[in-house]
């Protein structure tokens, strides 16, 4: 029986700030109401603009024992000293006349707590009453979000695997945002209006607060299974599930017959990027051809790393010389690891081993010795999964195989190019494949090698459209500092989140600040987000006529990107944006 209602102040350290209270039916969230109502970038921006939710607590008991209190808080990365909060509190309360001396301010835990503790004396001074976590949440180790039964994967959330359409998620914190996924579970009490159960209300999924949920010896012993979630207004159930179930589930999303994805084996030699384009995707993979084809437009304003492309040739004749096909066979064969997802994932461990302690032929060798040698001594070398099962139009893959750098003290390059060789045999990547019924004889591994990246000011993926907040005629940016993780960052870090004009660099909303940069700086300047609106435009025209998409379908390119320790931008991957079907 709460409410909820979210604020926006503008003009925050003048003498006279605006407050608005927002219709969030209407306006999703601060940055889209920002732009309904016609707020500049730097309107919208801190320290000008503070943004927050009130919420009523109908059963909590206020001054003098009377049931019933307000609280405000602010977004989940802000730490606003006793000063801000204390200017809000009486903005406020000169706006909500029917409070009786019954509002309270909330310090979110992660970023406000911790400040509001350091300064607990200035508040205990002030007439700033204060609601801590405890007072709402001792007693409470379950709250149902989102009522909705779904099947997945179990998953703890971690900062190198991007969550999956099929994953049921669990996370210590409450994300910012959520990627499609079958189900959601925070350690950490949720509002009903957090973008994460906006997302799950949208999606049709589970979505609960579960106190300690990785303590719970159920929960954890299901972690990396099939499960079914129910999501009910008095509880929840959790309970093994198998993949028959899974696919059943979402069997409107799943394909009817088996897909075999071409490759072309008919290329036999490591080749430059520069020799090869859009159309060689067969033989590389579509994550090397792609940036093949970056290079290929010749960029003013932005760098694409230069480097070769191993074809789809060595990994089938590294298979075979190591007769991995036929052990793969065998493995696919037997029903318990058909059946049995430990008994599957334990067997695909120990095939990757294999993978990776195997032998080369003598040739393969020596063709990966002079592509070593073709980079100057010195140079940390990346080495890049590009299968011919992801990056496609209707099947991201992202995120199932993995890349590796070949660092200066590791020895032959042979030992990287294994590495990504046997991530094609990850529990997950296996899955994937086998719920979209994609054949995994015909799936193929090149390798796409450059130079590393490394010093970087900032790293970021951009989307040629809005995929978060559906806002029409943006470009969608989340930027780390440095070399900080965009996905599921750790250490509390959080991105930068900006909705660019396609149009016009000038016109910008930020979303959301990185809490790793001064309050009211952004990681992408003015110079940054102009040279980003010239590539993404660039890169969405050109490979939606590659992809022959007519401009009456949905397109978008979804890109890596990195700013250099010089300032220059670089981008260092393009894929088609995959547009889920709710």
């Amino acid at each position: 029986d709460l409410e909820f209602v979210k604020f926006y102040v503008i003009d925050a350290s003048s003498p006279n700030p605006k407050l608005y209270f927002m219709n969030t039916e209407r306006h999703r969230s601060h940055g889209f109401f920002a732009e309904a109502i016609g707020l500049t970038s730097d309107q919208s921006n801190l320290p000008d603009s503070m943004r927050g939710e009130i919420v009523y607590h109908p059963l909590v008991a206020g001054p003098g024992g009377k049931a019933g209190v307000y609280r405000y808080e602010f977004q989940p990365t802000d730490a606003f000293p006793f000063t801000d909060v204390a200017k809000i509190y009486e903005v406020l309360a000169r706006n909500m006349p029917f409070l009786t001396n019954n509002l309270y301010y909330y310090p979110l835990p992660g970023f406000a707590l911790p400040r509001y503790r350091d300064e607990k004396n200035l508040y205990d001074d002030s007439r700033v009453a204060v609601l801590l976590p405890d007072d709402l949440f001792k007693d409470i180790t379950f709250l149902p979000l989102n009522i909705a039964e779904s099947y997945g994967r179990l998953r703890v959330a971690t900062a190198n695997e991007l969550p999956g359409p099929f994953d049921i998620m669990i996370y210590d914190n409450v994300p910012n945002e959520l990627p499609r996924v079958s189900g959601v579970i925070t350690a950490e009490p949720q509002t009903p209006l957090s973008h994460v159960n906006l997302r799950a209300i949208q999606d049709k999924i589970p979505n609960a607060f579960i106190a300690s949920a990785l303590d719970d010896e159920t929960i954890a012993s299901l972690v990396g299974k099939y499960v079914r979630l129910s999501v009910t207004a008095d509880g929840y159930e959790l309970q093994e599930s198998t993949l028959a179930e899974v696919e059943a589930h979402h069997a409107d999303r799943r394909p009817t017959e088996t897909q075999i994805p071409v490759r072309d084996l008919t290329i036999t030699e490591i080749t430059p990027l520069d020799d090869i384009d859009f159309y060689d995707a067969d033989a590389f993979g579509v994550k090397a051809s792609n940036l093949a084809e970056l290079r290929n437009m010749a960029f003013r304003v932005a760098d694409v790393p230069d480097g070769y492309a191993i074809p789809f040739y060595f990994y089938d004749q590294f298979m075979q010389f190591n007769q991995f096909y036929e052990e793969m066979d065998e493995l696919r064969a037997d029903e318990t690891f058909q059946t049995d997802s430990a008994v599957r994932e334990e067997s695909l461990k120990e095939f990757r081993k294999k993978i990776r302690k195997a032998d080369m032929p003598d040739w393969m060798i020596e063709k990966i010795t002079a592509l070593q040698n073709a980079f100057p001594e010195g140079t940390e070398i990346r080495c890049r999964s590009s299968t011919n099962n992801e990056d496609l139009p209707d099947f991201s893959g992202a995120g199932l195989y993995e890349s590796y750098t070949h660092h200066l003290d590791e020895g032959h390059l042979s030992k990287s190019i294994k590495q990504v060789f046997a991530s094609m045999w990850t529990f997950r990547a296996f899955d994937e494949r086998e719920f979209y019924r994609i054949d995994h004889a015909a799936a193929a591994m090149g390798v796409l090698v450059h130079p590393n990246f490394s010093d970087e000011l900032a790293n970021g993926v951009a989307v040629t459209t809005d995929p978060v907040y559906q806002s029409k005629g943006n470009f969608y940016l989340n930027t780390q500092l440095a070399e900080e993780l965009v996905t599921n960052p750790e250490g509390g870090s959080t991105p930068e989140e900006i909705l660019l004009d396609t149009e016009d660099s000038s016109i910008f909303t930020v979303v959301r600040r990185s809490n790793l940069v001064e309050e009211g700086a952004r990681i992408l300047d003015d110079d940054a987000l102009r040279r980003l609106r010239v590539v993404l435009n660039a890169i969405h025209n050109d490979f939606r006529f590659l992809y022959k998409v007519p401009a009456t379908d949905d397109f978008a390119m979804e890109i890596e990107f990195k700013i250099s320790s010089e300032g220059n931008l670089a981008v260092k991957q393009a894929r088609p944006w995959v547009f889920q079907s709710k």
